[in-house]
């Protein structure tokens, strides 16, 4: 009975759950918006690539 007791008063475990969960939903948050981002970065990259070719080809052709 007295293990019993104990074991209400005890929540460690308890705390390391609710930190675990913090941990996850800020985890899913972060991936989320770097996966927002690397979809911008992309685009970006992609238009300063299509730029530098034209410009390369411009001034290949003079």
């Amino acid at each position: 009975m007295k293990f019993l007791k104990q074991l209400r008063r005890n929540e460690e475990g308890a705390t390391a759950i609710e930190y675990g969960l913090i941990a996850a939903l800020i985890a899913v948050a972060a991936i989320t918006a770097m996966q927002g981002l690397g979809e911008e970065l992309d685009t970006t990259f992609s238009g300063v690539d299509t730029s530098l070719t034209e410009a390369n080809a411009k001034r290949t052709a003079e």
